[in-house]
Parts: structure tokens; sequence; C-alpha cells
């Protein structure tokens, strides 16, 4: 089943008209991208762009043989030609099924927001499923592998940068596995263009191409190599956290590990905490803790850990840090072992694992002993643990530099 993709923008196009962004600056060329539509084997046309006709003759392609055209969502960006000689566009109800001279079946998917999904299988049984800009698939354990809903899907193509949550609600139920060619459509200024979009989509294990390429359904491609451990390093109110998050939103069951810890009485901590929970998938776990060396020993979904400079603050109590005597005495040496169980646990767990810490030490130096030792010992304990992961980030103002 041959998939060619006349546009892969949100409904307004990248970029967006009469925009002065940044993003919409730089989307030029390769880079701009028309409103998302789909034709298969030349024969299937989902969804319509701006000048359909051209833009499939631009990819050598031909609308001559379109036998069914289908809408997944209201159309209302820039208008939309709609060739003559063209069947009448339309949207196929919920659940529905529609079996093409083709050969294509294309069954109607509901979903949780207006719009309507597409599956569509081909000849030789290939299977892709197409959702709308914002929307996810609803009643997904119905469709499960096991469930009535058949193999995982060839290839997925959804809104991956504005609904990661539709892509973990498939994986959730199986209906993507590993070969599963996840490209992300829709595609808007929210993100830039160019490197930091490919790199985006990769943490997600999702991909981008460029308008008018054609691709075969069920052949093999090679998915974005996901890190088993990533390290995200920042500064205070640098994103850090934000940018943790968003590698695993694409991801089900997520256990998020806080290792803040309760401070009773204490509102402005407590709003903090709030704003974290908020932004969080609703199916992603809290554990408050900072026994960590368990938790990365068992077996189980994803951990996101924030953050080691809040885990280093809590073992530097434990041993007494703060006191010369003590630290001199045996502080030192506890805390190495400390950081030495953490570091080897790192580096053997088997679980999906994203780290937050703190960069600091690039300003002033403190002026108490404590000040300087807790700067010393974050310095030692991040380039730890940085060198058992595969990826390691530093975000600054909000921009994610990759330093591994």
């Amino acid at each position: 089943m041959e998939l060619t993709l006349l546009g892969t923008g949100a409904p307004s196009g990248l970029p967006r008209p009469d925009c002065p962004c940044a993003a919409c600056a730089t989307a030029v060329g390769s880079q701009a991208r028309a409103a998302t539509a789909l034709l298969i084997d030349d024969a299937l046309l989902l969804d319509l762009t701006p000048g359909p006709a051209l833009a499939a003759a631009r990819a050598g392609r031909t609308l001559a043989g379109v036998r069914q055209v289908l809408l997944s969502h209201p159309h209302d960006g820039p208008a939309v030609e709609f060739p003559a000689g063209l069947p009448a566009p339309g949207r196929a109800a919920d659940g529905r099924e529609l079996a093409l001279l083709s050969g294509h079946r294309v069954r109607a998917v509901a979903l949780d927001a207006p719009g309507t999904g597409y599956e569509v299988t081909g000849p030789g049984g290939e299977r892709l499923l197409y959702l709308p800009p914002g929307g996810a698939p609803a009643g997904l354990p119905d469709q499960a592998p096991g469930r009535g809903g058949g193999r995982p899907y060839d290839m997925v193509l959804l809104d991956v940068i504005g609904r990661p949550d539709a892509l973990a609600r498939l994986r959730a139920v199986g209906l993507t596995a590993p070969t599963t060619d996840v490209l992300a459509v829709h595609l808007d200024h929210t993100v830039p263009p160019g490197p930091e979009l490919h790199r985006r989509l990769a943490a997600a294990g999702a991909r981008a191409v460029a308008d008018g390429q054609t691709l075969i359904v069920g052949e093999y491609h090679a998915v974005p190599d996901l890190p088993r451990r990533t390290l995200v390093l920042g500064g205070t109110r640098s994103g850090k956290s934000l940018e943790a998050e968003r590698r695993l939103a694409a991801f089900p069951d997520v256990v998020y590990v806080a290792t803040g810890g309760n401070r009773a009485g204490d509102r402005e901590w407590a709003a903090r905490v709030a704003a974290h929970r908020e932004r969080r998938p609703g199916s992603w776990r809290t554990t408050e803790t900072c026994d960590l060396p368990p938790l990365l020993a068992a077996d189980g979904p994803p951990l996101l850990v924030d953050c080691l400079s809040l885990w280093l603050t809590d073992a530097m109590d434990a041993v007494g840090a703060w006191d010369e005597e003590r630290w001199a005495a045996s502080g030192a040496d506890a805390l190495r072992a400390r950081v030495a169980e953490l570091v080897a646990a790192v580096r053997t767990t088997r679980r999906p694992l994203v780290l937050v810490s703190n960069e600091v030490g690039s300003g002033v130096v403190p002026a108490t002993p404590s000040g300087r030792r807790f700067r010393d010992e974050l310095g030692r304990l991040n380039a730890a643990v940085a060198a058992e992961c595969e990826h390691v980030l530093l975000v600054v103002a909000g921009q994610p530099l990759t330093l591994r």
C-alpha cells in the first residue's frame, strides 16, 4: 500500500498566513508544510489540502483514479480547492466500515474530540491509522490485539506534538509495536522546524517527512533509537522539568518519582508541586521517595526522577554533611557510598529512565562551606550519572542542547 503525503501541516499550514513568529519565519523551502492530506494508492484521499491536484502532480501522482474522499475534521483553515471529477467528500459515521472497489477497507474510528479517525487496510493486509489534529481514539481497549482489533498497525499518522497522549494510548493496548512507523502530521508552529522538531519527535519514537513524499506502508523503516537513560540538566526555571516530561509524554503508565518530599506549611512549595502535577498526563502515577535504587532495580514502566539535586540534599542530611566534624569523620565516605549505589543502579536498570538535575556552579561561589560542599557534590553526582546515560541534555532558557 502506497501512501503519498500531499501535506503534513496543521489546517492553517506552516507557516501560518500573516504569522510573524520565529517558527513561521524559518518554515521555508522543505520546512514549509501544507494542510495534511493523504493519498493512498491513488484511489483514496483522506482530507483536502490547498491545490490538491497540483500537490499530487508535484509528488508525481494523479487524482484521476480517486474513488473516495473522506474528511477527518472541519476544514477551517485556508480555503481548499475541490477538483472537478472527484467524488463528493464526506465523513463516515463512527464505527462504519467502507469497502472500496480498489480493495481497500476503511473503518471510521471514534475520537475523544470532534472529528473522525480512519483505519485503512490495504489489499495486501497492511494497516494504517490516521487521526485528525487534536484527536485521540476513544474506546481503545475493545480494539486492542486479542480483543477484536487484530495485530498492531504498520503505520500510524497523528498529531504527535499536540496529542502525545494519543500515541501513549495506542502503545498501552498494543496497537503500536517497536516496528510501527509513527509519522507526525498536522505540524504547526508550536515547535521550531528543523533539528528541534526531529529531536523532539525522535524522543517519542516518531518521525516527520516533507510534503510530497511517497511511503510504502508495512515496509521496514528504522525507527528512532530511544535511549534507555536520559539526564536532563538545567538551571532554575530553565524548563528542564518540562523537557523531561515531554520525553515520556507519548508513553503510558509512567511513574513520576518526586524526591522533594512534603514540606508542611510551605504554601509556595505546595503551589510548585501542584503546577507540576497539573501538567502531567492523567495516566502517570506519582511516588514520593528518595530511595531510588530499589525502583531502578525493579521491572516496570518508565521512570521520571525529578530531581537529583533534592535527592542529594536528602542524602547529605542523612550523613550529616552540614556538620564539619561528622563530615570529616564519616560523612564524606558515607555520601560517596550512597552516590556509588545510585550510579550503579542507573547503570544496570532495565527501565526507561529520565532523570532531572540542576546545573549549578556557573555563578557566584557560595559564601558558606556547606554551600560550596553541596555545589561540589552535585557537580560530581551529575558527572557520574551522565557517564551512565545514553542521552544528556542541557536546557538553557527553555532551549534543549544535546550534550550526548
